[in-house]
């Protein structure tokens, strides 16, 4: 079983940063990948960015790249979201997720964190 807790979330004006953090506990959480999704209302699930067991391979979605970092610390079992110049269409609940492989893929995802909302306001 593992525990994500999702932190950081807000309102921003666009233009503005964020800092989303996810937790986790009850499982080896440096030997899996983790990643960040979104979802808007009325919009399937997408993908944001991921991150290796590791943190020395990254991917993100073309919408985000240049504007998003993600990071993870192993030795506090937390995985980051570093969001700058933020975008009215950034505005979604965000979730994170471990990873059964370094993947942009929904279905590769077994735990999901409870989100945390994030909305930009123009």
């Amino acid at each position: 079983q593992v525990q994500l807790v999702e932190s950081g979330g807000g309102l921003v004006q666009a233009g503005g940063s964020l800092r989303l953090s996810c937790a986790a506990s009850g499982r080896t959480f440096s030997t899996y990948a983790m990643g960040w999704f979104r979802q808007a209302p009325g919009k399937e699930r997408e993908f944001v960015a991921a991150i290796n067991w590791s943190g020395g391979s990254t991917v993100y979605a073309d919408s985000v790249k240049g504007r998003f970092t993600i990071s993870r610390d192993n030795a506090k079992n937390t995985v980051y979201l570093q969001m700058n110049s933020l975008k009215p269409e950034d505005s979604a609940v965000y979730y994170c997720a471990v990873g059964g492989a370094f993947s942009k893929l929904v279905r590769v995802y077994d735990y999901w964190g409870q989100g945390t909302q994030v909305t930009v306001s123009s």
